[in-house]
């Protein structure tokens, strides 16, 4: 096992190294979970990958092949669940991390799904919406009874919304008739038996998990979110919402990016007024009256909450110095490198997690799966109680965690130190750390208590 937690900034950070050494970052505090031999990479290596290639007609008349991803890292504590994703960059290594991360997500919120994650390598901008609907009824099709409501449940992800989880719905029901499959896909249309807070609970989630951190004591400089400067990177659905939340909460949105570039208003930005202005034209770019940023900016605005919100690897060993905050809310999935990890946990600046920070998107997902299984339709209250409860829940044992690992840092080198003697050094545990203490844990015990079949 390597504990170190370079990585190499002259090539693009695979994703799925990063969810590896944040894993073994984890393993020398979990005792006895790993006595097994085997038993790591049971729980680190995915179950099942699977790679399709879909020629698609386009709408000038020419086929194209495009090659998708489907990936089930995990189904000790239930079945998979993870988004679908289509954009240039996916590859079989991200679909992996991305599948992985789930897993340790949804053990740590404590809901009964393991880790999946989709995609397909496209431009998903540059295609009609005909196109887009005959991309994802193929993908489905292809992937057959890889996903099902029992076994694999997509739900959206980056340039996927509820209309294509309506495509996804409609193309597994055509191949699937006579049984209740809404619960095949969640974050669908109302109509079609999505739930109510679906669209909103990625960015929900995180501001009950910022709000709570807070209230916990977790900042000593703050109290309560009102007056908080924030700066969010990323714009489309995480990002925005938790705009949206976080002004409403009393916050002040100091800056905001998408993939154009940024803006930035050290007195607050009229975050309605910047909304408009990106349905209109695209992008929050050339908003007037305010500074304009290039995209990688946003992340050195001075502020009390940075959101990444956008993509992986984007806060590492390059821009981490620069980072003027006083808590990392990751709404992106695996936005910060291990290496600025350790930088910014030095600094005394706390990373509230991905795998706490955004899983209220599963969460209410969870809770559309369960409706649609039983039929039910759940008022907005009783969806933003149970999210809240949920995700408040997470974040108390998240905390409490990192506060006994700690106090126990000594014995937990000496041990390492003793059964290691050739591998580094155990780091002080971060936030993220205790997160994955938490959920390897509980994956750990669940595989223990099925056993190995047969």
């Amino acid at each position: 096992m390597n504990l170190s937690t370079t990585v190499n900034a002259d090539e693009r950070i695979n994703p799925l190294d990063v969810a590896r050494t944040q894993f073994d970052q984890a393993v020398p505090f979990l005792g006895d979970v790993f006595d097994t031999p085997g038993m790591e990479e049971l729980l680190f290596e995915p179950e099942r990958s699977v790679v399709v290639h879909l020629p698609v007609l386009m709408d000038d008349g020419h086929i194209q092949i495009f090659t998708g991803f489907r990936v089930l890292h995990d189904h000790s504590r239930g079945p998979g669940k993870g988004g679908i994703r289509y954009f240039p960059t996916v590859d079989r290594d991200e679909v992996t991390a991305l599948a992985t991360w789930m897993t340790w997500k949804c053990a740590l919120v404590d809901i009964p799904f393991g880790g999946a994650k989709g995609g397909i390598s496209c431009d998903a901008r540059s295609l009609s919406r005909r196109e887009k609907a005959r991309l994802t009824r193929r993908f489905i099709t292809a992937l057959g009874d890889n996903i099902g409501p029992y076994t694999d449940i997509p739900a959206p992800d980056m340039y996927t919304d509820e209309q294509t989880m309506a495509w996804v719905y409609d193309t597994y029901t055509m191949t699937h008739p006579g049984t209740n499959n809404l619960p095949v896909v969640t974050g669908k249309p109302l109509n079609l038996g999505g739930s109510v807070g679906r669209s909103t609970a990625t960015a929900q989630g995180g501001v009950y998990v910022l709000a709570h951190f807070i209230e916990l004591g977790g900042l000593p400089d703050m109290e309560t979110l009102e007056g908080a400067t924030v700066a969010i990177q990323g714009f489309g659905n995480a990002g925005r919402h938790a705009a949206h939340l976080l002004s409403d909460a009393g916050c002040v949105i100091v800056a905001v990016s998408d993939s154009k570039g940024g803006i930035y208003d050290p007195n607050g930005l009229d975050i309605n007024r910047v909304m408009t202005h990106k349905d209109e034209t695209g992008s929050v770019i050339d908003f007037v009256g305010v500074k304009q940023l290039d995209p990688g900016e946003v992340l050195e605005v001075p502020c009390d909450v940075l959101v990444p919100a956008a993509m992986e690897n984007t806060l590492t060993r390059d821009n981490v110095d620069a980072v003027d905050t006083k808590v990392v809310l990751e709404l992106a999935n695996g936005p910060t490198t291990p290496e600025a990890d350790a930088a910014l946990d030095a600094r005394g600046i706390p990373v509230l997690p991905d795998i706490l920070a955004n899983a209220g998107g599963v969460t209410v997902s969870y809770f559309e799966w369960v409706q649609n299984l039983d039929n039910e339709q759940w008022e907005e209250h009783v969806v933003q109680e149970k999210l809240r409860n949920k995700m408040h829940r997470a974040t108390e044992q998240v905390v409490t965690k990192r506060a006994a690992l700690r106090d126990a840092i000594d014995r937990y080198r000496e041990e390492w130190a003793d059964a290691h003697p050739d591998d580094g050094q155990v780091e002080t545990p971060t936030l993220r750390t205790a997160a994955y203490v938490v959920a390897i844990g509980r994956c750990a015990l669940a595989t223990q208590q099925r056993g190995i079949w047969p």
